[in-house]
């Protein structure tokens, strides 16, 4: 798989739609595992985010973008937002997401990328930006449900797996880009910092 993530001011809707947009991904911010520099007056964030299924892989079902931050308390705090993902699917009031539904045959431990899609792309802003608080962004991707490996032994072995036993996984290999890590069997695309003026020994600041 590979993923692709820029993180700037001023990337508008489109952008990840262009044939150059690794060319303005570099121009207008700074790829993933930079550094995102001071930030306009009043501007927030803007994230270009691409990931593309390898050719004997499987489809997307999702693109979701984690923020983090600490609050004036000094308690830490993640949120996931979803930014893309296939069909025709509609986020509900809670920014949540309905599953895409899965293609997994556990007898024989095969699936088809009916669903999901081979690629995904999206600008994203934070609509909960604020430049007095540090934080950070990275980008997750989720393939579409795949069998997983107690399904291939009990389809090999001709064997009844248990029910409490999933058979199932959306997990996703590590993609070929600089700047990511691993986390709980997802592939995560690490953003750039933002942080305040308040603390420039932490990365570059966004006033």
């Amino acid at each position: 798989m590979t993923v692709r993530l820029f993180g700037g001011w001023d990337f508008v809707e489109g952008d990840d739609q262009r044939s150059n947009y690794v060319d303005i991904g570099y121009a207008r911010g700074v790829p993933m595992g930079g550094d995102l520099m001071a930030s306009p007056p009043g501007a927030s964030p803007t994230f270009m985010v691409l990931a593309a299924k390898d050719p004997d892989g499987a489809n997307i079902d999702r693109i979701q973008m984690i923020k983090g931050w600490v609050d004036a308390a000094g308690k830490s705090h993640e949120k996931v937002f979803n930014v893309a993902w296939s069909g025709d699917r509609t986020l509900n009031a809670q920014g949540q997401l309905e599953a895409v539904g899965s293609t997994v045959d556990v007898k024989t431990a095969l699936y088809t990328n009916t669903v999901g899609a081979p690629l995904l792309s999206t600008v994203w802003t934070d609509p909960e930006f604020d430049n007095e608080q540090k934080a950070f962004y990275y980008a997750r991707v989720l393939q579409i449900p795949t069998p997983r490996w107690p399904a291939y032994d009990a389809a090999f072995y001709d064997l009844d797996l248990p029910p409490d036993i999933p058979q199932t996984t959306q997990s996703v290999p590590t993609p070929r880009q600089s700047g990511t890590r691993r986390n709980n069997g997802t592939a995560e695309a690490v953003g750039p910092w933002i942080t305040s003026g308040a603390d420039r020994s932490l990365l570059i600041c966004a006033n």
